[in-house]
């Protein structure tokens, strides 16, 4: 079993920050990365996939993947004519399994995509040693204005996990306080 090696927390105000979060994680991430997202409906896990997205630079819309369960962004080209990473984006809250996640057959494009797993905890794992686990957590009811579903303060846990993440600097990676 590998072991965390790196770690940071922080609170996000509101979804912008959540999605910068995103964008700054993009800075260090790369083809062969897996993410695995962790947090209650509504916690932000698909808005911090939006951010890193658009980092990334990838082709098309990041939506939560609920009904398609898996969804893959092609990268575009930079302007040096180069491109990053794909981007998987999956979501494994109606998965039954391990049997089911392996069916998706994520590991034949592990290697040149940075693949996001959400409700990946218990499943996600098995794919690889190394591995980003991050934990969303947003305060439900009084908390959370009515007129604005995005707003509300998340709380934000990383772990780097395995030897990938050994020397990364995840509080680096943080939005200002």
């Amino acid at each position: 079993m590998s072991d965390v090696v790196a770690q940071a927390e922080v609170d996000l105000p509101d979804a912008e920050s959540t999605r910068a979060l995103g964008a700054a994680l993009a800075s260090v991430l790369r083809a062969g990365d897996l993410v695995i997202l962790t947090g209650d409906l509504g916690a932000g896990k698909t808005t911090l996939t939006q951010g890193l997205g658009a980092a990334l630079g990838v082709r098309g819309q990041v939506a939560s993947p609920t009904f398609i369960v898996a969804r893959e962004h092609p990268p575009l080209p930079r302007e040096d004519g180069s491109r990053g990473p794909a981007l998987v984006h999956v979501d494994a809250y109606r998965l039954g399994g391990l049997g089911e996640l392996d069916a998706l057959d994520l590991d034949s494009s592990l290697d040149e995509s940075v693949t996001v797993v959400e409700w990946g905890r218990g499943l996600a794992e098995a794919l690889t040693e190394d591995r980003l686990e991050i934990d969303l957590e947003r305060p439900r009811g009084g908390d959370v204005p009515a007129e604005n579903p995005e707003a509300g303060t998340r709380h934000a846990t990383l772990r780097g996990v395995g030897p990938r993440w050994a020397g990364v600097d995840l509080v680096a990676l943080l939005p200002a306080r």
